[in-house]
């Protein structure tokens, strides 16, 4: 489902090159989970926004579903990520002046979608444990509650690809376990392929496939 040939991205800082990812290739097939870990500054999240669209690799190519994501036009591309992909950043980034049901729903603004789309988003705010903050704005939530709205988010597409990006960074340990589950439950029972950027070796374990990054390098895969 996702190819990655050869990818690299440089940026120019003063007058040095560097290679924040660095001539890397895998795959991941529909429904499978990985995980990538790595410290700080070795790559894994460029790696992320070059896999889902966001930024341009300076070589290489990024396959999904056979078809190279960066030979799209801007539109063509916008309108695939909106369908296919969605996105779990570190940081919730949820819109202040809309409730917790209405940053749900918002990628749905951007597309054609004939399902119940507030019936699946309270759905969803029940299955991360906030029905009872339908209406509530941002300000109104504690860091972990708009968290577990961020990930409610990312699934009201009902995407095929997840990236994840340190998804449970400002968890407690029960939501983080309740947040996992539900990750499992979605990769089971809709194939959807997750790709995940951890520190946390014990997150990482869940994935079926664990990858590696040091300093742009994809070094190894290590299988749980």
């Amino acid at each position: 489902m996702i190819e990655v040939r050869g990818i690299t991205k440089k940026y120019a800082i003063d007058s040095q090159i560097l290679k924040a990812v660095d001539n890397v290739s895998f795959s991941a097939k529909k429904g499978e989970m990985i995980s990538i870990i790595g410290h700080s500054g070795s790559g894994k999240t460029t790696l992320l926004s070059l896999i889902g669209g966001l930024t341009r690799p300076d070589s290489g190519q990024v396959l999904i579903d056979d078809r190279d994501i960066w030979t799209m036009d801007d539109d063509s591309l916008s309108e695939f990520r909106n369908r296919k992909i969605s996105f779990i950043y570190q940081f919730s980034s949820l819109i202040p002046t809309l409730t917790a049901i209405e940053n749900i729903m918002l990628p749905t603004a951007f597309g054609n979608y004939s399902e119940d789309i507030e019936g699946y988003a309270k759905e969803l705010l029940d299955v991360v444990g906030l029905k009872d903050k339908m209406g509530a704005y941002p300000s109104h939530l504690s860091g972990g509650q708009q968290r577990r709205i961020a990930i409610a988010r990312a699934f009201i597409n009902r995407p095929e690809i997840v990236l994840a990006d340190e998804p449970t960074g400002d968890l407690d340990e029960e939501t983080e376990t309740e947040v996992l589950s539900l990750f499992s439950r979605i990769n089971r029972e809709n194939s959807t392929t997750f790709i995940i950027v951890t520190h946390n070796k014990e997150i990482a374990s869940r994935a079926g496939k664990q990858l590696r990054m040091s300093n742009g390098i994809m070094s190894d895969i290590l299988e749980p």
